[in-house]
């Protein structure tokens, strides 16, 4: 099978990137205080996408400073993991919740997102890796 992934990511780790784990997102806070949370991902071969509802502090933080982290620990051998730095690359609109839809089917098995509260306005991070470190 040829390598379809960034030439940033390890083909030795890349297998890590196609499975249900949950990146550790690490961004600067308006202070320069480290904020980190877990999000579900996807993975295209090239760039790294989350969801993010726009009233969390990890997307005011974003805006702010487009640097970012992930870690992500294999969920099959906890003891082996990649880390990811690099920049948002750009941030898009999902009115239709088409992309958390899809992380809940990734992760959930629902077709649905199901903790869509009324007046969420979601967007789809779009990170592109710059650095690895593995593990």
């Amino acid at each position: 099978m040829p390598n379809t992934t960034s030439p940033v990511i390890p083909e030795s780790h890349a297998d890590i990137l196609q499975k249900k784990g949950f990146a550790h997102v690490a961004t600067i806070g308006p202070s320069q205080e480290p904020h980190s949370s877990p999000v579900w991902y996807a993975w295209d071969g090239c760039e790294l996408s989350f969801s993010q509802t726009t009233g969390r502090q990890k997307y005011q933080n974003l805006k702010k400073n487009p640097h970012i982290a992930l870690s992500i620990t294999d969920p099959d051998n906890p003891y082996r993991y990649i880390e990811i730095r690099g920049v948002v690359d750009r941030i898009d609109e999902d009115p239709d919740n088409t992309f958390i839809d899809s992380m809940a089917k990734k992760y959930l098995g629902e077709d649905h997102y199901p903790w869509h509260q009324p007046g969420d306005h979601r967007v789809i991070v779009h990170v592109r890796p710059e650095h690895t470190t593995v593990q």
